[in-house]
């Protein structure tokens, strides 16, 4: 998805504001949001297998679903590692289905990948989603011998609003008292999860309150509509959805990246990396310079270029270094 998806998008939420609702506004950034997911889509199912060994779609997590990729090796007697993958969509639109093909080329590797389907809004608001990466964590437990999974090593994975939901999921299973003030009881434990992978993520946001001109106004229209609130950047509740401000050394190794031309890279992913850092996280960055074209938002799920062909063999990478066999998390050098 490029930058000018998102802009269009979330203007379209921004510019709308004065004269109708955020939830109808919301629905019609859905559907520029939605388009270019359709372009990415096309993108990636050209590199991509055109299924995993087994795949289980739609599997109930309360009202939502879940998708599940497995590899060979699930069914082969030893228990593989899982990627559990939030999708973007500025909290707003997009479907597991958007990232298929990309959870089927982590399938090819060997790794157990898992599409949350969580409810966007305004269909459901904050914390709904978090609710639901919980049951499908929960899920994941429970199915673990039936799939063939290793539910002991866990990478949480996102992209764009979905790194910023994943992101807090961690936060909530590293802190009980966090997820205790959302009705959450994870059933992971903190070495269960062994890594995080996120990319062209928001971290802070009412960092994003900060901002100016028309992405701003649409970003801000798209988190009313998550959260509910039109004064949500001040709101004491919802001061979890800045997670780097919730960075600890208790972090497990993190993968980010994002592109030269995604507004959000500097001000968003970079902060997240240097606090990562000053915690003492092993970090591997990947942030590209001087691209011709330039790499937009979501560059990663364009394989076309060969940039985000070298970020998903570091994911690749990162993933075979985080979940080897082994008590705790594994580590993962700096990038």
């Amino acid at each position: 998805m490029t930058a000018a998806v998102i802009v269009a998008g979330c203007v379209g939420v921004g510019l709308a504001l004065s004269r109708t609702t955020v939830a109808s506004s919301a629905l019609a950034a859905r559907r520029h949001l939605d388009r270019g997911a359709r372009r990415a889509l096309g993108v990636m199912a050209r590199y991509a297998p055109p299924s995993a060994a087994t795949e289980h779609i739609g599997v109930p997590i309360g009202e939502a679903a879940m998708d599940v990729y497995l590899p060979e090796q699930a069914s082969a007697g030893t228990p593989v590692p899982v990627v559990v993958w939030v999708h973007g969509g500025a909290w707003i639109s997009g479907r597991s289905a958007d990232v298929a093909p990309y959870l089927r080329l982590l399938a090819r590797e060997g790794y157990a990948a898992v599409a949350v389907d969580y409810t966007v809004a305004p269909e459901a608001a904050y914390p709904t989603p978090l609710h639901e990466v919980d049951a499908a964590l929960a899920a994941l437990v429970a199915h673990a011998d039936e799939w063939g999974v290793d539910p002991s090593r866990i990478v949480l994975a996102g992209d764009s609003a979905g790194a910023q939901i994943v992101t807090q999921a961690l936060t909530l299973i590293l802190e009980p008292a966090r997820a205790e003030a959302l009705g959450i009881a994870p059933v992971v434990a903190p070495s269960d999860i062994r890594g995080l992978i996120v990319h062209s993520g928001v971290f802070d946001i009412a960092g994003l309150a900060v901002e100016r001109g028309l992405l701003a106004r649409g970003l801000n229209a798209a988190v009313w509509a998550y959260t509910g609130a039109a004064d949500w950047a001040t709101l004491p509740r919802l001061s979890g959805l800045s997670v780097t401000a919730a960075v600890s050394g208790a972090f497990p190794p993190v993968l980010v990246s994002g592109g030269d031309a995604d507004p959000l890279t500097a001000r968003q992913s970079h902060p997240f990396r240097d606090a990562l850092e000053a915690a003492g996280v092993p970090v591997t960055a990947l942030f590209w310079e001087r691209t011709r074209p330039r790499l937009g938002h979501e560059y990663q799920f364009d394989l076309d270029r060969p940039e985000a062909r070298r970020t998903l063999a570091a994911t690749i990478s990162f993933l075979g270094e985080v979940t080897a066999q082994g008590d705790g998390a594994g580590a993962a050098s700096a990038g």
